[in-house]
Order: structure tokens, then C-alpha cells, then sequence
């Protein structure tokens, strides 16, 4: 199943990071937050990657091209290209890392749709390029697969400045995005959607996928909620950057899994 990871957003509240490189790059413990977030999945054995690219796309494919030699002892033969020997015993060796473009301005429904193509399976992952939580994959999984319905989204708690859900057992009734007060349960990503998702997006660059497309899903009954009672934090500021370093720190990731 292939894992979908929306990296293009222009991350305007971390500024003083994001002017010289996306978010997803900001790191936590010398590493990318899109690493740490790929580690996740990769621990319940989903290694098959889409990563949707816009801002600074290209230091995101530049970091997986030279991955390898990034991270492992080498031997290079000088003036021979192909003269690289690699010692490579990083767990990551597998993974299959598709970097597709999909355009500077697009929003994220867009972004998803421009990745259509990429995508084989009748279900797939979605996330955040900037969030990170202990979620129990295979257990969202069977769940999606339980209900039988179009899409599931990650809610966790508290409640902050994020899309707000309202819930009537595990369904969503309503999807609120970034609501001014609302105290409930909100929009975590990590979602699983059916390949129908793509019926409710274009390639239009206005196309967003919370505002209107899961709105529609969720008036239609079609969104069902897994609910995260574990952690969950985003690298939206400064501040997130300093709290989720520190914690990485001090052993105390919540989300380290693997």
C-alpha cells in the first residue's frame, strides 16, 4: 500500500527555517521530519512512498538521491562516476521513494490529484509533511477496512487551531477547517482513503482537500473518524521545532516506534 506524504505547503509560521528550505527538511535530531515521519510507516512495514513536492521540491529530491552516501561510509574512485562503493547498513535501504512535482502553488487537493497517477492500489495512505504521532498503523488500517466507507482521518485531542470534527459515534458529520473556537477532537492526518477520493479532486491549483473535498465526503456520511488516543505534534513553529528537538533530546519521542 502506497504512503502519500504532502510536502509542498510554504510552512509561513516557521520563517526563520522554512526561508532556506521546506518544512518537511526542518530537522529533529539532525534528521528531516519527513524522515521521522517515513520511520513511522516503515515500521508496521509500508516503505512504498509518494512524496508530493512544491516549495523547495528540489532540496527534498537532492536529500533522497544522495541519501545513501548522506548517511553511510563510502569509497569513491575519483574521476569515476560509478566509481562509489557504498557501505550501506542503514534500516532504510529498502524503501522506494517516488518525488513527483506537483507545482509550487497547489493546494493539497491538487497536489494529491497530480499524484493519481503513482497510485495502484484501491486504497492508499495520506499524511502531513509536518506531523508526527505514535498511531498504530495496522490498527487504522483495520479499521478503514471494517467500515467499509470512502475515507478515515486521524482525529486526536486536544483540541487546537486545526480542522475540527464533529462526530457522531466513528462517524463525521461535519469537517470544520482551522475553526475560530471549537474544543473537540481535530484533524490529525494520517489518513486511509479508496481510490474514489479522486472523483472529489482536480488538478486545479485552488483544489484544496479539507475545504470542500472532505467537507462533501463528510456531508455525504463517506468519513469515518480513528480515534488517536496517543500523542501527536506538528513542526508548525519555531517553538514546535525547540519542544520536538528537545524531546529527541532527552529520549522522551513519543513517536520514535521503531
Amino acid at each position: 500500500m502506497k504512503v502519500v506524504i504532502l510536502c509542498g505547503g510554504l510552512g509561513t509560521r516557521l520563517r526563520e527555517e522554512t526561508e532556506f528550505r521546506p518544512k518537511p527538511m526542518v530537522e529533529i535530531g539532525g534528521r528531516p521530519i519527513l524522515w521521522h515521519i517515513m520511520k513511522t510507516y516503515a515500521h508496521y512495514g509500508y516503505i512504498d512512498f509518494i512524496l508530493a513536492l512544491g516549495y523547495k521540491g528540489e532540496m527534498i529530491k537532492e536529500y533522497f538521491y544522495n541519501f545513501d552516501v548522506l548517511n553511510n561510509d563510502f569509497t569513491i574512485e575519483l574521476g569515476n562516476k560509478k566509481g562509489i562503493q557504498v557501505y550501506s547498513h542503514n534500516p532504510e535501504k529498502d524503501w522506494r521513494v517516488t518525488l513527483a512535482d506537483t507545482g509550487n502553488n497547489a493546494l493539497k487537493g491538487a497536489r494529491l490529484k497530480r499524484v493519481e497517477k503513482y497510485i495502484d492500489d484501491d486504497q492508499f495512505m495520506v499524511t502531513y509533511g509536518d506531523g508526527i504521532a505514535n498511531v498504530d498503523i495496522e490498527d487504522l488500517l483495520r479499521f478503514h477496512k471494517s467500515h467499509g466507507k470512502l475515507a478515515t482521518v486521524t482525529a486526536i485531542n486536544p483540541a487546537s487551531r486545526f480542522g475540527e470534527l464533529k462526530i457522531k459515534g466513528n462517524q463525521v458529520e461535519s469537517f470544520s477547517e482551522k475553526p475560530k473556537n471549537g474544543n473537540s477532537l481535530i484533524n490529525g492526518g494520517f489518513f486511509v482513503f479508496n481510490k474514489g477520493i479522486f472523483d472529489y479532486l482536480s488538478e486545479e491549483e485552488n483544489c484544496d482537500l479539507e475545504i470542500g473535498p472532505l467537507e462533501t465526503i463528510a456531508a455525504e456520511g463517506q468519513l469515518m473518524v480513528y480515534k488517536h488516543r496517543g500523542f501527536w505534534a506538528c513542526m508548525d513553529t519555531i517553538r514546535d521545532m525547540e519542544y520536538l528537538n528537545k524531546l529527541w533530546d532527552t529520549n522522551k519521542a513519543f513517536w520514535k516506534i521503531w
